[in-house]
């Protein structure tokens, strides 16, 4: 055993530290999460501490705290800016995730061409791509000036000391996983490795006010690679999501302590570079077909954003004795559960068919507001009945039948009428709630079965 080592267990889910293995860990109660490294147990040295004896840190009363308007940098992407609730705070620690390939890099160096060219000095670290890879992919996106600088490293000490000394008002690590610590004799990406070189961005980040981007790399469940801890360190964590083979990308905040964790931003991957989509309902309904029984188009809000799908529905005897299932996009116990309610208040015998439900565009949708929508597009395929292309739907359905409000109803009818519906059905507990609607046609339904009446009326 070498010299001021030891060997430790960490746990790769929560980062909890033991001196033996375990089966399952007492911490996040995971099996068989416990992985052995080497760590060093030398002190580190207390003379920087002592040095600066003179500056001791004192409490400051929150009243003297003054906030300025102008403290946030926008990145001139409002999508991004969106999701970040406003722009990048200084001292800010973000952490973008996201499947391989996704547009990670390419996004967070669009970011650092439109800092750049604001004026704000921006250093670019990568450890995983050499300066001319750089170089061919910001080839694509557009011209860039001397306030961007490139640095291929993995060694944070080099990293700190340039930090400090060049002192930009941003940098982007690409990725945390590349990074080592030398007084950690761990492999980079380990455990130990990814937190500790995580605490070191953390403390320049904080104590020289620079906002910092990680990239981290996405485990097969979807999670970031590496101790949940690290979510927990950092103040902002960004998830990149959409299919490779797709053009659009989502990108969602799932922790955000200057922001709202609801908003989305949705972005086009083209040979240019990443593009705003600035009306993702229009993006998500084009190629909807017309005439066509089992789809209707409904509204969830995602954040401040009213955003408009088209969800499908398939309903087909079955050959089978047991029924076949199948939701994409949404919630499938949610599906069983409306579906129960169809058969139960509304008399529609579902136990003997196969049913289908899919979100177009391939977007996820949990919010209940669609439950409505996805009620009324099973009848529909159940029945044969062409629901018109000009009708919306959207509200929450109970298990009694009842159709329960929801929230910022008045939004959501304000973007139907953008995209030129003329028919919303709503639940009518939200009447109170809206406003003048000029030129549309509300139509107020207490009871599931109101709504499936107009629909075959209709």
């Amino acid at each position: 055993m070498l010299k001021n080592k030891k060997v430790v267990y960490f746990c790769q889910e929560c980062g909890y530290e033991s001196s033996k293995w375990m089966g399952q860990c007492p911490g996040c109660r995971a099996w068989n999460t416990f992985v052995e490294e080497t760590v060093s147990t030398k002190k580190t040295s207390s003379a920087a501490v002592k040095a600066a004896a003179g500056q001791r840190p004192e409490p400051v009363k929150l009243k003297d705290i003054r906030l300025s308007e102008d403290e946030r940098r926008l990145t001139n992407i409002k999508e991004l800016d969106r999701v970040l609730g406003g722009g990048i705070v200084p001292g800010s620690l973000v952490l973008v995730g996201g499947d391989p390939g996704i547009g990670k890099s390419t996004l967070l160096l669009q970011v650092c061409r439109n800092l750049a060219l604001s004026g704000n000095s921006v250093l670019y670290i990568s450890g995983e791509e050499s300066l001319r890879q750089i170089r061919l992919r910001a080839n694509r996106i557009g011209e860039f000036n001397e306030n961007l600088q490139i640095f291929c490293e993995t060694n944070l000490e080099t990293i700190r000391e340039v930090i400090e000394r060049k002192k930009p008002d941003m940098v982007v690590i690409d990725s945390i996983q590349t990074m080592f610590h030398e007084d950690i004799s761990s492999a980079p990406g380990s455990v130990s490795q990814v937190r500790e070189s995580t605490n070191i961005l953390m403390q320049i980040a904080k104590g020289m006010g620079i906002s910092i981007f990680i990239v981290g790399h996405v485990t097969k469940e979807g999670n970031v690679a590496g101790p949940r801890v690290l979510e927990h360190m950092v103040d902002t964590v960004l998830y990149f999501e959409g299919d490779r083979h797709a053009s659009y990308r989502i990108l969602r905040a799932v922790k955000n302590r200057f922001g709202s964790t609801n908003e989305i931003g949705v972005f086009e991957m083209r040979n240019t570079g990443l593009e705003e989509v600035k009306n993702p309902s229009e993006f998500m309904l084009n190629g909807k077909p017309n005439g066509t029984s089992g789809s209707i188009v409904a509204c969830s809000m995602e954040g401040t954003r009213p955003i408009l799908v088209e969800i499908q529905a398939l309903v087909c005897q079955s050959n089978f004795g047991i029924p076949r299932r199948t939701a994409v996009g949404t919630d499938f116990n949610r599906v069983n559960l409306l579906m129960a309610v169809l058969e139960k208040k509304v008399g529609i015998h579902l136990a003997s068919c196969d049913a289908y439900v899919n979100i177009a565009g391939g977007m996820k949708m949990t919010e209940p507001a669609i439950d409505l929508g996805i009620s009324l597009a099973v009848v529909s395929s159940c029945k044969d009945i062409v629901i018109p292309d000009s009708v919306l739907a959207f509200g929450e359905v109970g298990l009694s039948g009842e159709v329960r409000a929801v929230s910022m109803a008045a939004q959501r009818v304000a973007e139907a009428r953008k995209l030129g519906f003329t028919t919303v059905i709503l639940p009518k507990v939200c009447q109170s709630s809206m406003g003048k609607t000029e030129g549309m046609n509300l139509v107020y339904v207490e009871w599931i079965q109101d709504a499936i009446k107009y629909i075959m009326k209709a």
